[in-house]
């Protein structure tokens, strides 16, 4: 995670952001700790990195980079106001001890459009990363690579549609995406959790499972409920300054997965 300390809305860069609407800083930090509270609550271990001046999307760090194991690869942005990031993340995970590092050479905006489920990877093409992408990722991390094209502005990286619940299934809101993808989610997760309009409105599957445990929105009320039918236990974090940005609990939140 990367505390908000430089936080703002000073470009638009998706359909969130609006540059007119004050942002209180001091608001997003306290949010911010809660969420990171509740993660240390639940048994989990918060790596910080440190903030930059002049780049306030990097306290989403999801969009930081993707890591397996020893191996990470740092994003390239496809905006030049958050390209400087990527080396900003890059030289995190190469202090952080990762034995084969790298910057990823086509644009490729981390685990936002990275999910693992199992041993697949699920990726998000379409507004921010590229299909070329997924062909590097697949040949650094060794793993099966499912491409998954989004269509709606509004949920312009896949960890605003999809969350990863366990590591065997997803929860997903079918609308973000291209018919083909949608029957790929369709047969790939036959019994996943599907999100109504209105959760996936207040970034409801912008959410972090530890397969028990599911950190997602406070707002996302509908969704609650569904996990809670399904066995996990939703834990509901206020993000709403962070959302000014069009980020949400796992867009705050870069996983390293063994």
């Amino acid at each position: 995670m990367c505390r908000p300390d430089h936080f703002d809305v000073t470009y638009a860069i998706n359909p969130w952001m609006d540059t007119s609407r004050p942002v209180d800083r001091d608001l997003a930090l306290r949010q911010w700790e809660t969420l990171r509270a509740a993660y240390e609550a639940k048994g989990h271990r918060v790596e910080v990195v440190d903030g930059v001046v002049g780049l306030p999307d990097m306290v989403f760090a999801a969009n930081g980079g993707f890591a397996v194991g020893d191996r990470a690869m740092a994003a390239t942005f496809a905006h030049v106001e958050r390209q400087p990031e990527g080396d900003a993340y890059h030289a995190w995970f190469t202090a952080a001890g990762f034995t084969s590092t790298t910057r990823a050479v086509a644009v490729n905006e981390g685990e936002g459009d990275l999910l693992r489920v199992g041993n697949l990877i699920l990726a998000g093409h379409g507004f921010r990363s590229s299909t070329q992408a997924h062909h590097e990722v697949r040949e650094f991390f060794g793993l099966p690579v499912i491409s998954l094209e989004l269509v709606d502005p509004r949920f312009y990286h896949l960890d605003t549609a999809l969350c990863v619940l366990d590591d065997h299934n997803v929860a997903y809101y079918p609308a973000a995406f291209a018919p083909q993808a949608q029957r790929l989610l369709e047969q790939l997760f036959p019994d996943a959790v599907i999100a109504t309009d209105a959760d996936a409105e207040v970034l409801g599957l912008n959410a972090v499972s530890d397969g028990r445990h599911v950190f997602l929105t406070d707002a996302a009320t509908g969704m609650h409920a569904a996990l809670r039918e399904r066995g996990y236990e939703p834990v509901g974090i206020d993000l709403g300054e962070l959302l000014k940005a069009g980020g949400s609990v796992k867009c705050c939140t870069l996983e390293l997965h063994p």
